[in-house]
């Protein structure tokens, strides 16, 4: 007799790897293990829809068959580990990154990574701007090490082709933007961000992207300050703030506020 274990790594193998002789045996007599790819079609199916949500940009540049069988290929290796499914394909950049038959367009997994950054400012919740009040309260002598929360929303990503291009003009149908993009103009520093209903990708120099990655990971405003000679920085830091991509702050004498 199977344990559970067996029996639920067998139903898997069956469903997932399509491999139906491994739960034959503990199906009961007359029940074809056929049956199972109502399972699996249905599974299949499903989490197909999701990544083609994901990834519109992704599924054009390759055709739809490649796509299709591309994310089977991806589902066999990550099956979710949420019932919410906007949350599933975080996996499918790096995925493609390494998979051989998309190796003929190297910038593929990071148009994915963008598109992935965009679902995620998409579903992102809806969190308060930090108030801009709190931080006067400050002292002189202690406004270097603030450090901040940034909007869930948020997301820096830096990419070796010019993805955003490459993402604007699948998106628009225009195959002459497209076929003018030189993929060798990288690499881009982006920001997604969701401004109301709507996300936004925007590029930004490379200093201005550094100085905002700082503070999205944390860093104290001292050290964010690090490399920035000759960058005006506090015109930036003040943008950022009217922009309300940060939720709340703290400092190592107060702790975290958000208001």
């Amino acid at each position: 007799m199977p344990t559970l274990l067996e029996l639920q790594r067998a139903m898997r193998a069956s469903i997932v790897e399509h491999t139906p002789a491994a739960i034959a045996e503990s199906l009961s007599d007359g029940i074809g293990s056929d049956r199972l790819d109502i399972y699996r079609n249905t599974i299949f199916s499903g989490l197909t829809r999701a990544v083609r949500l994901a990834f519109p940009a992704v599924e054009r540049l390759v055709g739809g068959e490649f796509f299709e069988g591309t994310v089977n290929a991806f589902i066999g290796e990550h099956l979710p580990r949420a019932a919410y499914l906007d949350q599933y394909g975080g996996a499918f950049p790096e995925f493609l990154r390494r998979f051989p038959p998309a190796a003929s367009l190297p910038y593929l997994g990071d148009v994915a990574e963008l598109e992935w950054a965009v679902n995620c400012a998409l579903h992102a919740p809806d969190v308060k701007p930090l108030e801009l009040k709190a931080l006067a309260e400050i002292a002189p002598d202690g406004q270097g090490d603030v450090s901040f929360r940034p909007h869930p929303s948020m997301g820096l990503m830096r990419a070796e082709y010019p993805v955003d291009d490459i993402w604007r003009a699948i998106l628009d149908d225009d195959d002459m933007a497209l076929g003018a993009i030189d993929v060798a103009t990288g690499p881009v520093f982006l920001l997604t961000e969701r401004r109301n209903s709507e996300v936004v990708v925007v590029r930004l120099q490379e200093v201005a992207w550094h100085f905002l990655n700082a503070l999205y990971r944390g860093r104290p405003l001292l050290s964010a300050l690090e490399s920035t000679a000759g960058f005006d920085t506090a015109k930036m830091l003040a943008e950022h703030l009217a922009a309300g991509r940060f939720v709340a702050f703290a400092t190592s004498a107060y702790g975290e506020a958000s208001a």
